[in-house]
């Protein structure tokens, strides 16, 4: 019976075997098995303990520092994680969240020092164990599945779930070394931890005992378009089919084994598909912006000259996109104003973006549109203006950020970063949020706020590359002069 366990559960003993060797003692005590459990970031102990507000991460590099005890045995926890498995598992096979309850179970002295640390063994086990379901009464006739049926939704599981991570692997790399994503990144990483704590719900044996890679006629089949990828974006966008396509495999074939497990991997195939709205219009708009850096915001009365020999005048400077933000005018008076900045801006090669109103922006042909956080959202804008529009949102805060990004926002605005003159903040989001955004996506992110020339070093210091102004432009003496001097800022950060 020792041996009927997880795969997770077997790689813990196997680095706990390490651990014990270097620490010196005679037996593999619990604290080496719960070390050996945090060697998989993406099992179900690693998930369970960040949710009980305790780091992973940090409790690993402490290895040295948890209490040894000799008498909580490898083969003590063992029995009792068996245990645990008959009265609570679907089948006797202990899986490592099952593990991790009995570690702390069986050894009092490490169990009491995570709970000085934070943790709430209590609640932990509840969410792990839940209640234990009643025995089936005497006479109900019990419904055996045909095990040839069993075996073949296995190993059709087992295959699906190593396409499902295999491409999460693929995903988390390019998140992570090709956009330096952190949202991204995080957002990947989330459902690989979840698939496998998905994974580690279903029998091992069942899994194990079903592969045959030898035999299985996919691998000799193949395309010449297999082997060929003209880009990192593609090899991206490949894997986010395959990983569609993996967990729609999981979803219909876990019914034959689990159906809870099957309405989880529907939730984590749901995700996938923002998920792949995010990284795909992220993608264009990342090459539709990649030069852009100079963004202006304008008001027709605030302009010291007119609308159109600023636009002139700026773009002459080195301006890229302007956005026009006018409060006070009829939508008539709009649309004429937004089809007149349409016509100047395509003279001078720039983009072009209607503040609020994308019904306005799509009538004039613009680019697109700026929603603030209290506008129509990002999907309901696309539906007016397309799917190539540039949708830009304001954020003042990380959720926020995070949020547009996985609404599949075009760019970001980032701040208030310093007070304006032309806008009035309910709040100053500051130099902290400005700092913490630009390390958190490579979404292009234009600072906004008080932006002009004797705050844009202190902003490029920071990391920025790109900003929004509109005094700063609007309102200078010589319109090109002032645009030229925030670009050559501005290249100092490229």
């Amino acid at each position: 019976m020792d041996d009927d366990y997880s795969p997770a559960v077997g790689r813990a003993i196997d680095a706990a075997l390490a651990w014990q060797e270097r620490s010196g003692t005679a037996v593999v005590a619990g604290a080496h098995l719960f070390l050996g459990l945090l060697q998989d970031e993406d099992g179900s102990p690693w998930v369970l303990l960040s949710r009980s507000g305790l780091s992973p991460a940090e409790l690993r590099q402490q290895g040295a520092q948890l209490p040894i005890t000799v008498t909580a045995s490898l083969a003590e926890i063992l029995r009792h994680g068996h245990e645990l498995a008959g009265r609570h598992g679907q089948d006797a096979t202990l899986t490592s969240d099952l593990f991790l309850v009995a570690i702390l179970r069986v050894d009092r002295g490490l169990a009491r020092y995570l709970c000085g640390l934070g943790l709430d063994q209590a609640a932990l086990e509840r969410e792990v164990l839940g209640e234990a379901k009643p025995p089936i009464p005497l006479g109900e006739l019990l419904s055996i599945a045909d095990p040839v049926e069993q075996a073949a939704a296995g190993r059709v599981l087992d295959a699906a779930f190593n396409r499902a991570r295999e491409a999460l692997r693929v995903l988390d790399d390019y998140c992570r070394f090709v956009l330096d994503d952190a949202v991204l990144t995080r957002e990947v990483k989330s459902t690989r931890h979840e698939l496998a704590e998905l994974f580690d719900r279903l029998p091992s044996r069942l899994l194990l005992s079903s592969r045959d890679t030898l035999a299985d006629v996919g691998t000799q089949i193949g395309t010449a378009r297999d082997q060929q990828r003209d880009s990192a974006t593609e090899v991206a966008q490949v894997n986010l089919k395959r990983l569609q396509e993996a967990l729609r495999t999981l979803e219909e074939f876990g019914k034959v084994i689990d159906s809870e497990v099957s309405a989880g991997v529907e939730q984590l195939r749901y995700r996938t598909y923002t998920l792949e709205k995010a990284i795909g219009l992220g993608a264009a708009a990342r090459g539709r912006l990649a030069d852009a850096r100079l963004y202006v915001l304008l008001t027709g009365s605030q302009c010291a000259a007119a609308l159109d020999w600023t636009i002139r005048e700026a773009a002459a400077g080195g301006a890229q996109i302007f956005q026009l933000r006018e409060k006070e005018l009829s939508d008539r008076q709009l649309l004429e104003r937004a089809r007149n900045v349409r016509r100047w801006t395509r003279e001078v090669g720039a983009l072009f973006i209607v503040n609020d109103r994308p019904d306005i922006a799509r009538l004039a042909e613009a680019d697109g549109v700026h929603l603030g956080q209290d506008d129509m959202a990002v999907q309901e804008a696309r539906r007016i203006l397309g799917p190539d529009a540039l949708i830009g949102i304001s954020t003042h805060d990380l959720d926020q950020l995070q949020q547009a990004i996985l609404d599949g926002a075009s760019y970001i605005g980032v701040g208030p970063a310093f007070p304006s003159r032309t806008k009035g903040f309910e709040r100053l989001a500051g130099l902290d949020f400005v700092r913490a955004a630009l390390r958190e996506t490579s979404l292009p992110a234009f600072v906004i706020g008080g932006v002009n020339d004797q705050t844009i070093d202190t902003l490029v210091a920071l990391g920025a590359t790109r900003v929004a102004v509109s005094a700063a432009i609007a309102e200078a003496p010589d319109t090109r002069l002032a645009a030229h001097a925030l670009r050559e800022a501005l290249g100092k950060s490229g």
